[in-house]
């Protein structure tokens, strides 16, 4: 439950070992650059270093020509080292003949594509006795390829009176025949009239010899060569990128890396014929990092702590035991802590494993999803599963509390006796007495957890010196003062315990709330600010007062939202009630078949819902007391890890 420490690291030298240094920061993965300028209040001579990277371009082509030849550039280690000028060449030549093997299997390409259009077209008019070549020559007659529906086919008999009105069909199918028909050029416009009103549909089809038979076999011949060649050049494009694979790869290593250390520069600072870069690395990596600069000639660097200046806020790096690792990844969904933020990986562990478990308490199913959970995670690394695992073992404890097997209620029954002596399981979810308990034992779930969130601010509050916060706001002290004096108050009226008095409201309950009215102007004084007065008292006292309404509501709220706790623990057993109701319902193997089905499908929809609404309490009823989320990640210098900084 912590963040890992960090040291600032500044390092001066010449402009001509800059390179050098970035390669060694970049080497060891242990360090963050930022902009150097920011570090300093008087930037007087110091100029950003804003060049072209000659490596982007170069880079950007080879990626490009790998993609068209079909190959996958990952990096490689680099068995020698290229000049700029040997990468350069290598790029041109090898995007030069890619483009080139390319362009023949495209217009190759292109050209079947061109045939098929073709093919498709005569298809339709096989069957037809006539040259092409000499009817579409001709210059005294107009000649009409197309279609015409089979019910506009008969209607043509009534118009057997004009000797032009003559169709000559082709093929047909189901709706149309295909063919052609001629009119000679004064007669034209009237019998292209006629056909339009039969619904005829024209096509137009390029010029060819022969006849449309002759042209079908002709163009099958040519698209049977037109694929061979096709494929010869796509066997050509592939053999190439074998050949050059290794060595693509290699070029590609050295200019991801050039270009990836050149792109690093822009965080440096020029002062003269000097540089400075400075960035952030985990104060325990700091050994090594030393003994890497120390290998770099003419430069000096120095370690410091991080200042409370805000333009210097480190990155966060969390630190975790393997246990609570998993679930950093509900704390980087919601935003990771500031710097000087606590950490809530362990408390969101632990409080997310045990509601799940409470919400979710089935012995059977529980086991179910924690192997889910681990076959997940072995087989498919999803982060998901490794947290599943132990919600799932959770879910089997509270199981083995709340007496449910699969849904059989009283099947541990013989284990309770052996083990406390008991005639059967101890807690009835769905007996009513036992249900009121359920539902007042979620409350004080939430009574504690809110408060526990409440410790957790003022603690942080208090860490990053923020007053109004930790001390006087609705999550500080005073807060946590009055929500534990009132839960008291009241909870001891329950009990026959009677703490309610004049002076217990005025000090426990009325003064916190005065605090938390006035937490604005006592923050600020107490953080040693000459300007703690409100500038409108008036638009103060008005403003408070509203926000100090919303605040009561939200306790109250977040209180009762730990209601669904109880609600869902009785949800559960509600529902396998119901999935055993419908399995009585059938015989024998009906009754299994039902109950099977019925886990599964409970089992995936409730352990969802549960999941869900977990994380809402979590993000909503406790994040939202004690925790930021707006801290940025520490990512360091790592080639291999195809980062950069700032993403």
């Amino acid at each position: 439950m912590a963040v890992a420490k960090m040291k600032l690291v500044s390092i001066i030298g010449h402009m001509q070992n800059l390179d050098a240094v970035v390669r060694v920061c970049g080497s060891c993965g242990v360090f963050q650059p930022d902009d150097a300028l920011t570090f300093f209040s008087d930037t007087s001579g110091f100029a950003a270093i804003k060049e072209d990277n000659p490596y982007a371009d170069p880079l950007s082509r080879l990626e490009a020509a790998a993609g068209r030849a079909g190959g996958t550039l990952a990096l490689t280690d680099l068995p020698e080292t290229l000049s700029d000028q040997e990468l350069a060449d290598y790029v041109q030549d090898f995007s030069s003949t890619v483009a080139e093997l390319s362009r023949q299997r495209t217009d190759l390409a292109a050209r079947q594509e061109s045939l098929s259009k073709d093919l498709e077209q005569f298809e339709h008019f096989r069957g037809l006795d006539i040259e092409l070549e000499d009817i579409l020559s001709c210059k005294t007659i107009k000649v009409r390829f197309g279609r015409l529906p089979k019910e506009s086919f008969e209607k043509l008999k009534a118009y057997n009176d004009n000797p032009y009105v003559l169709f000559f069909p082709g093929v047909t199918d189901a709706e149309y025949y295909w063919g052609v028909y001629f009119a000679p050029m004064e007669a034209a416009a009237e019998v292209d009239r006629i056909f339009s009103s039969l619904y005829f549909e024209r096509l137009r089809i390029p010029s060819a010899v022969g006849t449309p038979d002759e042209i079908v076999e002709n163009l099958k011949k040519e698209l049977e060569q037109v694929a061979l060649d096709t494929a010869e050049a796509q066997k050509k494009l592939a053999d190439y990128w074998q050949s050059e694979a290794s060595r693509c790869q290699q070029v590609y290593s050295q200019l991801k890396e050039l270009d990836y250390y050149f792109s690093v520069r822009r965080y440096a600072a020029r002062y003269n014929d000097k540089f400075i870069l400075a960035g952030w690395l985990p104060h325990r990596e700091e050994k090594a990092l030393r003994a890497a600069l120390d290998k770099v000639d003419g430069i000096e660097y120095s370690f410091e702590q991080p200042s409370s200046d805000t333009h210097h806020v480190p990155p966060v790096k969390l630190r975790n035991c393997r246990l609570f690792r998993p679930f950093e990844f509900f704390v980087d969904m919601y935003g990771l802590p500031r710097y000087n933020e606590i950490d809530p990986t362990a408390f969101v562990a632990i409080t997310y494993t045990i509601l799940f478990g409470i919400m979710f308490g089935d012995l059977g199913q529980g086991v179910c999803v924690a192997v889910i959970g681990w076959l997940m995670w072995k087989y498919k690394k999803m982060a998901v599963g490794r947290i599943l695992i132990p919600c799932g073992i959770s879910s089997a404890v509270f199981g083995l509390v709340f007496g449910s097997v699969f849904g059989f209620e009283h099947v541990l029954d013989p284990l309770y006796h052996a083990l406390f002596g008991l005639e059967e399981k101890p807690i009835e979810v769905m007996n009513p007495s036992m249900t009121v308990n359920i539902i007042l034992g979620a409350v004080l779930i939430g009574l504690f957890l809110i408060m526990v969130a409440m410790v957790l601010n003022i603690v942080s509050s208090l860490r990053r010196r923020d007053y109004e916060s930790g001390l006087f706001g609705p999550n500080g002290i005073a807060g946590l003062v009055f929500y534990a004096s009132l839960v008291a108050g009241l909870g001891g009226q329950f009990i026959g315990l009677h703490l309610i008095s004049v002076p217990y409201v005025l000090a426990l309950i009325v003064l916190p709330l005065l605090l938390i009215f006035l937490r604005e102007p006592l923050g600020r004084l107490a953080a040693g600010d000459p300007d703690w007065k409100p500038e409108k008292w008036g638009e103060f006292i008005l403003q408070n007062f509203f926000e100090l309404f919303e605040i009561m509501l939200s306790y109250l709220s977040n209180t009762m939202s730990f209601l669904r706790v109880g609600a869902f623990v009785l949800v559960h057993a509600g529902m396998m009630m119901a999935v055993f109701a419908i399995g009585n319902m059938f015989h024998a193997f009906g009754f299994t078949v039902a109950v099977i089905i019925g886990n599964a499908l409970v089992m995936v929809m409730e352990a969802l819902l549960v999941a869900i609404q977990v994380m809402r309490l979590e993000f909503y009823e406790m994040f939202s007391r004690y925790y930021n989320g707006d801290g940025r990640s520490f990512r360091p210098l790592s080639l291999a890890a195809d980062t950069k900084p700032g993403k």
